[in-house]
């Protein structure tokens, strides 16, 4: 069964703040002294409780840096939490810096492997899916060129090609992506919803609510990285659009 549980998690990053001295300071203090180095912190989440299990479909909602993509980086293992407990049971497939880990002077061939393999394939596992990798990016010869020579949209082609080929018990999506031109726009869309349709459980930040309304059983709405609501997708998306303006006036 698979499962996602957090339990009063926090997360804080350590942020590093260098203090500018003047030349006369710098020359005063010897040419060896380093400038003085202070290390501070800034909590991203706090406190955040909730469970996740199989069937459930959840949107993540709240303003701009409310702490969304984090919470779903978090929930990848990207980021460690500084405190609580957190429990992730399933294979995780992250829709998020897809094209991460391509190298631009190895083929696109090579890059499917290279790609694969970070989320987790064998060469056993990618053989069989090759063929339809290569169908769906409809790039053709250009899979014997290094990627750069590609332009962005067939970057992002092979990519979500790569990146979809799975399929994941629990899946993470931050945002929609543009995959290319307006066809295949739509060919990735039905591909995405039918990765939607079959992961177990399917976590997915994201500014179109009335997708999110329809798609999604519960929503997260985040707010300066604590939860503001936790409920019914048409409920909580209802009370977001009535309060968000008051929100962001308060911040």
């Amino acid at each position: 069964m698979s499962y996602i549980q957090f339990s009063n998690v926090d997360l804080e990053y350590p942020i590093r703040e260098n203090y500018s001295m003047t030349f006369k300071e710098f020359v005063l203090r010897g040419l060896l002294r380093k400038k003085k180095t202070a290390v501070q912190s800034v909590k991203a989440l706090s406190d955040l409780s909730f469970d996740i299990h199989d069937g459930e479909r959840v949107g993540i909602i709240g303003l701009n840096g409310a702490g969304k993509s984090t919470l779903l980086r978090t929930i990848a293992g990207v980021y460690p939490i500084s405190g609580g407990q957190r429990d992730v049971n399933g294979a995780v497939c992250s829709l998020f810096d897809i094209a991460l880990g391509f190298d631009f002077n190895a083929t696109g061939w090579r890059n499917v492997h290279i790609r694969s393999y970070l989320h987790g394939e064998t060469p056993a596992t990618i053989q069989p899916k090759l063929e339809e990798i290569a169908d769906f990016t409809e790039l053709g010869d250009f899979l014997n060129l290094p990627l750069r020579c590609y332009s962005t949209g067939m970057v992002m082609r092979l990519a979500f090609a790569v990146a979809t080929s799975r399929r994941p018990e629990i899946l993470l999506i931050d945002e929609v992506f543009s995959t290319g031109d307006m066809l295949f726009q739509k060919k990735a869309e039905a591909r995405m919803r039918n990765l939607l349709q079959t992961a177990k459980i399917v976590v997915m930040v994201g500014h179109d609510l009335a997708f999110l309304k329809e798609f999604c059983t519960t929503i997260i709405w985040l707010h300066h990285g604590r939860i503001q609501a936790v409920g019914p997708a048409r409920e909580i998306i209802q009370a977001y659009q009535s309060n968000a303006a008051q929100l962001l006036h308060a911040a």
